[in-house]
């Protein structure tokens, strides 16, 4: 004779909704022998309920919902029973958030990262194109990475030939973005052996003290 719902849903459920409106959870308990007490819960924490809103029906607002709220479970669970209870999650969707660009200053043959940080949902598909045009990714040189948020593109000891203008383009069902990296291979500096520098101040040290020596005479004469 006893039965718990959310939004007519006896059982765990999923609730899609997009950034900005609010969204109402109403809980409802059904029980033909007594009065029941309801309990929310957002993730593991309890949400303070005002009186009045705790006996065989209770409400609940997310106001705004963000993006952030994607993912969370609100939970109504019976006071004297927890194990009875229902679920439902928020599947916030929402298109990918990607802009602006930046500038890269690379020496030849060091490596170079370029990432976009993109959160989507439904989870976008990305593409990276060189100058305008799809990249031809090069064996071994060339490097993708990708989780749910996070699209790199790695390049192996840079060339001249790699300056340009690289986008990443991330879509989604909902939409787009993208973000622009201007890659800059500067020449590579010229490296100095350690041991030619050694060598060289030894000699110039060595050269002012022979010439210290050669006129310590006159040097005396003069004090």
């Amino acid at each position: 004779g006893l039965e718990l719902s959310v939004n007519n849903h006896a059982a765990d459920f999923s609730l899609s909704t997009l950034p900005g409106p609010s969204v109402s959870l109403s809980c409802q308990v059904q029980n033909i022998s007594q009065a029941e007490e309801l309990l929310w819960y957002r993730g593991d924490g309890k949400v303070d309920l005002k009186d009045g809103n705790k006996v065989n029906v209770s409400n609940i607002c997310v106001s705004p919902v963000t993006e952030s709220d994607n993912g969370v479970t609100f939970t109504c669970r019976l006071a004297r029973d927890q194990s009875v209870q229902v679920s439902v999650i928020l599947d916030v969707q929402f298109p990918p958030q990607l802009t602006g660009e930046e500038s890269l200053q690379v020496e030849e043959d060091k490596d170079v990262t370029m990432s976009c940080n993109a959160k989507s949902n439904p989870q976008a598909q990305t593409a990276w194109y060189k100058n305008n045009t799809t990249l031809t990714l090069q064996e071994n040189r060339y490097q993708l990475y990708q989780t749910s948020e996070v699209f790199q593109l790695s390049i192996r000891k840079v060339q001249k030939s790699d300056n340009g203008t690289y986008t990443c383009m991330v879509k989604s069902s909902l939409g787009e973005g993208r973000k622009d990296f201007h890659l800059i291979v500067k020449d590579k500096k010229p490296v100095f052996p350690k041991e030619a520098v050694i060598a060289a101040v030894v000699v110039v040290t060595l050269t002012v003290l022979f010439g210290i020596v050669a006129r310590k005479d006159k040097i005396f004469k003069v004090w």
